[in-house]
């Protein structure tokens, strides 16, 4: 394991950081110093200092194997989530070092849970902050470090095949070195184009810029307690609904539609179609459930409640514009379920990905017509690809390692205290980024401060597994209890 390599990159992926603090600073200032600038000065100088310190002591190398890349990618993570709490806990007030810990590792995963019972309270640096670590976390830690490393580094090359998996770079064709550059260009579009919508429907620069950041990352911080629906503008909600449905499509094929000034990969593209299906389907229902359930909602606001939640969670987004605490529990059900199916790969999204859930349905009619019919050859078809068995198979084993740690962390949420099922859906809202969940407690109108700290560490963990999708993770702890063994 090469320590300098691992250092120089943890230390770029830890000057993103601290430029954001430092534009979170401006923030404050330009707010007649509000209350949070001095932690915001502490927690930019110690960021900058153990960012920059790599660059100063370690020598340049471009030697990286894959125990080096694994590395990178965990603990650029982690130190971000560890030096992202920083602002909250100096600043104090609701923010003890679980509590920031949790708000910090919610924001760098683009989860969207929050802490906090009263957002208002916040200074405007703070609340700034707080969708900064969304904007960065919704492109990705390491793929802000690869913008940054040259095109003809093999670390960058290394890095861009490790952080990104096989789905999201199906789609489209480019060169490997291209797809970072092709995320960034989308996603910079889709919060320069929803901070323009933002405005255009009437919101302050400030809340169009934090509501921008959040809705782009699909991660559902706001600046107002009651999210969304605090602007009370029917404008806002459908801006907000169509940026998170582009937010949680793939951002190759966005690219794709741009620069061919066509519709036709979009329209044959299988993902797509069975992801817009399953969202129409389910607003549908959902919809129709809530308004024959509460006869005193009209229609309309039925349809606009339904469409937006079902869109919130399946985008895992997480902003509301209602309390689902109050909906039948069917609607709640559905809910969990685009949640934990989500959008597609290659964008910002949790979950499972739809990518994912469509092979699984095409892999068990393959074998179902094999049962009947045993001398069936067929391939599984996705578009015009053919899909191997070695191909379907990493997408299977990714299901159920998802589900084996689900129902680990459901188990040890029920012995350390989670109430009723906050456990399950907290879980699942969790390990799926999705954010809110259901209930009164931490529902869409909800929040997790009155979850214990066992509870909150294990949740943050779900969040920090969903977001880099297991396997690093696996990777790592692979590597080092391999070093323990041969010791």
């Amino acid at each position: 394991m090469n320590l300098k390599v691992i250092s120089r990159n943890i230390g770029y992926a830890l000057l993103v950081s601290a430029l954001f603090m430092l534009l979170s600073i401006f923030v404050s200032l330009a707010n007649g110093r509000d209350s949070a600038l001095s932690a915001l000065l502490i927690s930019f100088s110690l960021t900058f200092i153990v960012g920059i310190f790599p660059f100063i002591f370690v020598r340049r190398t471009e030697n990286i194997t894959l125990t080096d890349g694994y590395m990178i990618i965990v603990l650029s993570w982690l130190l971000s989530f560890i030096f992202g709490m920083l602002p909250y806990a100096l600043w104090g007030g609701p923010f003890t070092l679980d509590n920031a810990w949790f708000e910090s590792v919610s924001g760098f995963t683009a989860t969207g849970a929050t802490i906090l019972e009263n957002v208002e309270e916040l200074p405007r640096s703070l609340l700034f902050w707080r969708a900064s670590t969304h904007f960065i976390g919704g492109l990705g830690v390491v793929v802000f470090l690869l913008l940054i490393i040259p095109n003809s580094s093999p670390v960058r090359l290394r890095l861009t095949n490790m952080e990104l998996s096989s789905l999201s770079k199906d789609g489209y064709s480019t060169r490997a070195n291209k797809t970072v550059y092709i995320f960034a260009y989308v996603y910079l579009a889709i919060v320069a184009a929803s901070f323009l919508s933002y405005l255009c429907c009437g919101m302050s620069v400030f809340d169009a810029v934090c509501h921008a950041f959040s809705v782009s990352a699909t991660g559902g911080f706001s600046t107002r307690t009651a999210s969304i629906g605090a602007f009370h503008s029917i404008a806002v909600d459908i801006v907000t609904m169509v940026f998170m449905i582009l937010a949680s499509m793939h951002f190759g094929l966005l690219y794709m539609t741009v620069v061919s000034h066509s519709l036709r990969s979009m329209r044959s593209n299988p993902v797509l179609k069975f992801y817009l299906s399953y969202l129409v389907v389910v607003i549908v229902m959902v919809t129709v459930n809530i308004r024959l359930q509460v006869p005193e909602m009209s229609w309309g606001k039925a349809i606009l409640e339904g469409s937006f939640t079902t869109v919130s969670y399946a985008s895992t987004t997480g902003f509301a514009i209602s309390d689902n605490a109050a909906w039948p529990m069917f609607s709640g059900f559905l809910l969990l379920l685009v949640g934990f199916i989500c959008g597609c790969a290659g964008s910002t999204t949790g979950g499972v990905k739809a990518d994912r859930i469509l092979v699984l349905i095409k892999a068990l009619g393959r074998q179902i017509r094999s049962s009947i019919h045993p001398s069936y050859v067929g391939g599984i078809k996705m578009g015009r690809r053919l899909l191997k068995d070695e191909d379907v198979y990493p997408h299977i084993l990714y299901l159920s390692i998802f589900i084996v740690f689900a129902m680990i962390s459901i188990v040890l949420s029920y012995i350390f205290g989670a109430k009723d099922l906050d456990a399950v859906c907290g879980t699942l809202s969790s390990i799926c980024n999705v954010g809110p969940s259901l209930g009164e407690r931490i529902g869409s109108m909800g929040n997790y401060n009155s979850q214990p700290t066992a509870i909150k560490i294990i949740f943050s963990l779900d969040m920090f597994l969903g977001r880099v999708e297991i396997y690093p993770v696996l990777a790592v702890f692979s590597m080092i209890f391999r070093r323990k063994g041969r010791i």
